[in-house]
């Protein structure tokens, strides 16, 4: 009986070890985002970005802001 290799398709030519896997895969890790607080509300916000509380950035208006959308 002859067997066709066709049918398994794609194989690893070898076993991939634990160590090689896991050294592998440590750069693939969840890190949490970066964020500040508001220096006019206290809000939180992204780094580098205006309050979409208030509408500040960096202790000067950037956007305006409605009384609606505050509350």
């Amino acid at each position: 009986m002859k067997l066709d290799i066709t049918l398994f398709g794609a194989l690893p030519f070898r076993r991939i070890s634990k160590t090689a896997k896991r050294q592998r895969r440590t750069h693939l890790k969840k890190t949490a985002p970066t964020v500040t607080t508001c220096s006019n509300c206290g809000a939180v916000v992204a780094p580098h970005r205006a309050c979409t509380k208030c509408g500040y950035y960096k202790g000067k208006e950037a956007i305006k802001v409605s009384k609606e959308e505050t509350k």
